[in-house]
């Protein structure tokens, strides 16, 4: 593990991992009603403001495999995409949340943390100042706690700009708390141990195949209360020894340059879909339905793509996915404009129906605009990862996956002091349950035509990413989000 001040308490070791199959680092969790008082700062470290801090042996990295290596091999939290973005450090404290009222707790959390914290911000830019990384269950009844974890130290990276945040915690392990002259990074080289066995979880590839039948049957149904349907399954990977996280995201960083990058709570993954971004009032969001799977080359098959998403599936499909976005968002916004003819959106491995939404958000009775979790609460989950119309579509999947979908297919990604954060829907990911055992998901949306051979089919290349990443199979153009 990186020699950090932000990494002085103990690893969480595999007891502790099957105790708490869905959490990382459990050792601080705050209480909720006798929150800290934190003490934030944010300085620019890039070399042009001497006074700050110098958190790097030699000079700021280059290349992203050089600042892989210095970050710690478990405890760390990340939202990167592309060479921009947030990387957290140790934590401060986790605040949790269960069942229906997990966005609004969380919220309540918060709001009361951020307004008792002390915040000197030199920076300015999105992600300074005080921050947490989020991860929210899928499901009101999933065993998963929903986390917001705020780390000690915060790495950033925007504009051009290096930044680092210390978030002094009263109180530390070692009886004193942290502070920027603790925080050194130690390169340590990435590994990679050997896959030990890669096999079905809870819901099998012959189960998927018959609650895929069941639930087309049901669409076709002329008192079918449904029209579409997400149904998921599971794998377990184990290897030889602890899972390397920071190979895991820097494979996936590298592959999808262009999705958001996450590791949140032992929530590991990439995902091309951005359920909301929320800044100064604003928020826009992404919707993705429809999916072609690139056999070769991107951009020699983009008349292949076409045809095969303008057909009825796909554009229906997609249709479905624009109404949710449409009516969800608009419940929380004073003006919204979502566009009504998608785009594709081209990455290396598939091709997708698009289309975007940004608005103006509604104010509150005391003028504050919505919170980023108010945002996600409304739109999650969208009939990309839950079905239309979504609340009998959610019925259907604890009805036929008979499976705790945990974090995945949750809102994950971060909020900061201002109000504003991101969240991407946690699709093409895996969850962490002990150091060299990890569960992973993939889902596809089932339509009153679709073939069980062909929807298993797809999660198969759904898996492809986060097998790849974890040296399970090499990647390859079939792999899709």
């Amino acid at each position: 593990m990186t020699d950090t001040g932000s990494t002085r308490a103990p690893s969480p070791g595999p007891g502790e991992a099957a105790a708490s199959p869905h959490a990382q680092n459990p050792e601080r969790t705050a209480d909720p009603a006798h929150l800290p008082s934190l003490c934030v700062q944010s300085w620019y470290v890039d070399g042009l403001t001497p006074s700050g801090p110098a958190p790097f042996a030699t000079a700021i990295p280059t290349r992203s495999l050089d600042f892989l290596e210095q970050l710690p091999q478990d405890r760390f939290s990340c939202w990167v995409r592309g060479r921009s973005g947030i990387v957290g450090f140790g934590r401060a404290l986790r605040l949790t949340a269960q069942g229906p009222g997990r966005f609004r707790d969380l919220e309540r959390q918060w709001d009361e943390l951020r307004a008792r914290a002390s915040v000197d911000d030199r920076v300015g830019l999105l992600g300074s100042g005080l921050l947490g990384f989020s991860a929210i269950a899928f499901a009101d009844g999933s065993r998963a706690a929903s986390v917001v974890d705020v780390p000690e130290f915060v790495l950033g990276r925007r504009d051009g700009r290096v930044w680092l945040t210390h978030i002094g915690a009263p109180e530390a392990d070692g009886g004193r708390p942290a502070s920027p002259e603790d925080f050194r990074l130690t390169p340590r080289p990435l590994t990679a141990p050997a896959v030990l066995s890669a096999g079905p979880g809870e819901v099998s590839p012959e189960r998927y195949e018959e609650i895929v039948e069941q639930a087309s049957a049901r669409l076709r149904s002329p008192q079918a209360g449904e029209r579409k349907v997400v149904l998921a399954r599971d794998e377990v990977i184990t290897t030889d020894g602890d899972i390397d996280v920071r190979t895991v995201v820097g494979r996936l960083n590298s592959a999808f340059p262009s999705t958001w990058t996450f590791n949140v709570a032992g929530l590991v993954g990439a995902t091309p879909e951005l359920l909301i971004g929320v800044e100064d009032g604003a928020v826009h969001s992404r919707v993705l339905a429809g999916t072609y799977r690139v056999l070769e080359d991107p951009s020699a098959e983009l008349a292949a793509a076409r045809a095969q998403l303008s057909g009825h599936k796909d554009s229906i499909e997609h249709s479905y996915a624009i109404d949710s976005l449409a009516a969800t968002l608009g419940s929380v916004t004073a003006e919204l404009h979502v566009d009504r003819e998608p785009h594709l959106l081209q990455l290396a491995n598939v091709i997708h129906l698009a289309s975007d939404a940004h608005g103006r958000l509604r104010t509150e009775d005391d003028g504050s605009a919505l919170s980023p979790f108010r945002v996600a609460e409304a739109v999650h989950p969208t009939a990309a990862v839950g079905g239309a119309p979504r609340d009998r579509a959610f019925e259907l999947i604890t009805e036929l996956e008979d499976m705790d979908r945990g974090r995945y297919a949750g809102p994950v990604g971060w909020v900061d002091g201002y109000g504003n954060g991101q969240f991407g829907i946690a699709l093409r990911c895996g969850q962490l349950e002990e150091r060299n055992r990890i569960r992973i998901f993939a889902g596809a949306g089932i339509m009153p035509d679709s073939d069980p051979a062909s929807e298993r089919e797809e999660t198969d290349a759904k898996f492809a990413p986060m097998r790849a990443a974890l040296g399970v199979e090499r990647s390859g153009p079939g792999a899709e989000r």
